[in-house]
């Protein structure tokens, strides 16, 4: 008999009696990945009352983000604060009033300040979960400019933390190609060109030649399967 069960029966204990414990401890983390999926789903259904274009804005947002962190060599936990803050990344404009949203035309001053309260609404809704910290600063920072001419901190370089840069990115492009209230979306090759073309000013190089690539394979692949 080993070492092990030897002691444990020294002690008085039968070996099955180590499931037991066991046993609890994965209940348990299993009921926290529920809870976290659940919180996640919930705060992104609410944000959908608000706008119902932010759920597939954000499903799409969180596979770019995921498959560009991969490439930086982020680890898995801090992909899973990724996953977290690009789905939930815009869940501050439960704040923004909806007339503000949803202007047709251009936005004046006063406006442009309630839009960009967004990211520290979302800061503030994220943070007192347990476990979303971090990701709560990758929300609070995603408009951050590599220039240090964003919002909300003026932050520079790699002073943004570096999932607010992969979302700055991601979302730029994808608010790009979308169709808004406003204006028809641009095709996806002059949002590349624009995403490039500020490489270095407003979003991170690296991140930029990173998700490029997978831009433009994913747009040869669906213009292979047409």
């Amino acid at each position: 008999m080993g070492s092990v069960a030897s002691s444990v029966l020294t002690a008085g204990m039968s070996v099955s009696d180590l499931h037991g414990p066991q046993l609890r401890v994965r209940d348990l983390e299993e009921q926290l990945r529920q809870l976290r999926t659940a919180t996640i789903c919930a705060l992104n259904q609410m944000l959908d009352l608000k706008d119902l274009s932010t759920g597939t804005h954000s499903a799409r947002l969180a596979e770019w983000a995921i498959r560009v962190g991969e490439q930086l060599g982020i680890s898995d936990l801090g992909l899973r604060d990724l996953e977290v803050s690009a789905i939930l990344h815009d869940i501050g404009k439960v704040g923004v009033p909806e007339a503000t949203l949803n202007k047709p035309g251009k936005l004046d001053a006063e406006e442009r300040k309630q839009i960009e309260k967004h990211s520290e609404y979302g800061w503030a809704v994220l943070r007192v979960i347990p476990g979303f910290s971090q990701a709560s600063l990758m929300v609070l920072h995603h408009h951050e400019r590599i220039d240090g001419k964003g919002y909300p901190s003026g932050l520079t370089g790699e002073n943004i933390p570096l999932g607010s840069r992969i979302i700055g990115v991601i979302d730029a492009f994808d608010a790009m190609v979308s169709d808004r209230s406003y204006r028809k979306g641009l095709p996806s090759e002059e949002a590349i060109r624009r995403l490039q073309a500020e490489a270095g000013t407003q979003f991170d190089s690296e991140v930029v030649k990173l998700f490029v690539g997978i831009a433009i394979w994913d747009l040869q692949e669906v213009t292979e399967s047409v």
